[in-house]
């Protein structure tokens, strides 16, 4: 087991995502996973994400997510840059976030990008979790917790319906 927590990057391609990424910011808050948050735009700032994908692991970060919408390129740049699991996570900042998703998961071979689905922040932040968790056994028991109190939330739903439909 590792003795020191690895954090998760939150890497954004603009300001105006952060309100697309809220949900990832929640759950990793919520599961006790140390994280950061950024703005580094594939495009505006290449040298500067490059230089942080490099330093990643180094700066004792265990995952990426690369969150950005339109052309995307964010997760792609990163990936190229190291071995750690990068997320993909396209946003919807145009065309319902097809161009996002399209650019995310057409990676070319040697450079793998796990991609969730278009704005689907609480996902990415729960498979950075999951992988972490490979490692950190106090984190696999917080998720199948967290997990349990979602399905008894679905049954006490599922008790609440059936009881006004008897």
């Amino acid at each position: 087991m590792q003795t020191a927590k690895q954090r998760v990057a939150l890497l954004l391609g603009s300001e105006n995502d952060l309100s697309l990424v809220q949900p990832a910011i929640k759950a990793l808050a919520e599961l006790e996973i140390p994280y950061s948050v950024r703005i580094l735009s594939a495009h505006r700032l290449g040298d500067e994400a490059c230089q942080f994908a490099s330093d990643a692991r180094s700066e004792g970060f265990g995952v990426l997510i690369a969150a950005a919408g339109k052309a995307a390129h964010l997760a792609g740049t990163l990936a190229s840059r190291t071995l750690l699991p990068v997320i993909g996570l396209p946003l919807s900042a145009s065309l319902g976030g097809l161009d996002a998703l399209l650019s995310t998961v057409q990676m070319p071979s040697g450079y793998p990008v796990a991609t969730v689905a278009i704005d689907g922040a609480a996902n990415a932040a729960l498979l950075a979790a999951q992988i972490l968790a490979l490692s950190d056994s106090e984190l696999l028991v917080r998720l199948d917790e967290r997990r349990k109190a979602g399905q008894e939330a679905v049954r006490e739903a599922d008790r609440r319906i059936a009881k006004s439909f008897m």
